[in-house]
């Protein structure tokens, strides 16, 4: 388990409810895809590892929850403006993105 942080610092985290619009190949990493989702108000481009666990058929359209406030980073040349939240097994062999249980709409936030 990680260090516990106070409530303030969770408050800090602004979590919100994405669509994946787009998917395309990452130029400079076989195990990763750029991933363009629909935050409500903007579309941000994300670099995510999912591609041993998930197609890009499986990914289109699907909702999501993006950490948004995360500062954005240059992963093997690609921009990422946000990170797709995913659990990963003890083994890290399998990942899978968090997603709301029913349709909600996108931007919504997670508290």
């Amino acid at each position: 388990m990680a260090d516990t942080i106070s409530f303030n610092e969770w408050q800090k985290l602004d979590l919100r409810v994405a669509r994946i619009i787009d998917i395309k190949e990452h130029p400079n990493a076989d195990k990763l895809y750029l991933l363009d989702v629909d935050l409500g108000n903007e579309k941000r481009q994300l670099v995510a590892g999912l591609k041993n666990n998930y197609s890009p058929d499986e990914l289109k359209g699907k909702l999501c929850v993006v950490f948004t406030n995360l500062k954005p980073a240059t992963i093997r040349g690609a921009k990422s403006e946000g990170m797709v939240l995913a659990a990963v097994n003890e083994d890290k062999s399998k990942v899978f993105i968090l997603q709301p249980e029913k349709e909600i709409g996108v931007g919504s936030r997670i508290s």
